[in-house]
């Protein structure tokens, strides 16, 4: 029983990270149509930029100055490449090929910076540990709990009730309609590179803080695996990316703490859990959990 809690609890917290970085998938996807190959790479740049920064501005200064770099640079990929490629959706078909360029460029440079080496972001929670009745969890897990229910709180807020989460939702329901009503599609589809950028450099501290070794270069690709949590919820659909992430967080969790029970599965099952239960759901309900059908007029 202690180890079911255990592998619960750290399924909850991976399932938070996760939310964090497929939030950063949707709001895309909602302002633009692109799916951005490039997120992983995002996401180890702002924990790079976190560990190399932390010994001079501390923790707190390095991750600020990270979330806003890389912001930045998402925005500034969006505006001066992406953009010129157009709106309409066969641009972003093109785009979301563009973005696997991006993620290759970023990828191989962010890897030779990193080399073999394990990076310590310098977070204030280490290996300390709390002990919560019959488990033991780490403090990094509770903290990624906490903050990141906080801060998809704060998004949440963001879509509903500022003039931009309007806009957003506008150029989600039709890109054409929201123009005409004034919608300045580029400064929507900015806003939420920007945003997704700063969700990925938050989550890296999470991914790489204990019982994680640390940032090393194919933290990146761990991220990856909030891409099937983003599909199973519905592309469009900022509370599906959440109930994916937490379900998706919770099935990598449970296989990897009972793959001696699994093992007829294959070793290292839990690797690819999260994309076999994306498979199952989709064979159910191709458009995701909380994705809707669309309807064409004949």
């Amino acid at each position: 029983m202690t180890a079911f809690l255990d592998n619960i609890l750290g399924g909850l917290a991976l399932g938070a990270v996760y939310a964090l970085v497929a939030l950063g998938f949707v709001v895309i996807f909602k302002a633009s149509g692109v799916l951005n190959f490039a997120h992983g790479s995002l996401l180890l740049l702002g924990g790079y930029l976190t560990a190399v920064l932390h010994d001079d501005l501390g923790f707190a200064g390095a991750l600020a100055l990270a979330v806003l770099t890389t912001a930045a640079l998402a925005g500034a990929l969006d505006r001066f490449l992406l953009q010129r490629g157009g709106q309409d959706a066969h641009s972003a078909h093109v785009q979301t090929i563009v973005t696997i360029g991006i993620d290759i460029v970023l990828l191989t440079d962010l890897s030779r910076r990193i080399g073999g080496d394990l990076l310590s972001l310098g977070d204030p929670w280490g290996d300390a540990v709390t002990e919560l009745g019959p488990v033991t969890v780490a403090d990094s897990r509770l903290a990624a709990i906490v903050v990141s229910a906080v801060v998809i709180g704060a998004v949440f807020a963001l879509f509903r009730f500022t003039s931009w989460g309007l806009s957003l939702r506008a150029a989600a329901e039709d890109l054409e309609a929201a123009a005409l009503m004034g919608v300045r599609l580029g400064r929507v589809r900015a806003g939420a590179w920007c945003l997704a950028g700063a969700l990925a450099a938050l989550a890296a501290v999470f991914l790489a803080a204990f019982p994680a070794p640390g940032l090393e270069r194919t933290t990146g690709q761990i991220a990856l695996n909030a891409f099937p949590a983003a599909i199973l919820g519905g592309l469009a659909s900022p509370a599906g990316a959440l109930a994916g992430s937490l379900i998706i967080g919770l099935t990598e969790a449970l296989a990897v703490g009972y793959q001696s029970e699994l093992h007829v599965l294959g070793e290292g099952f839990g690797d690819v859990a999260p994309y076999a239960v994306m498979l199952l759901v989709l064979l159910v309900r191709p458009t995701g959990l909380f994705g809707a059908k669309g309807a064409a007029r004949v």
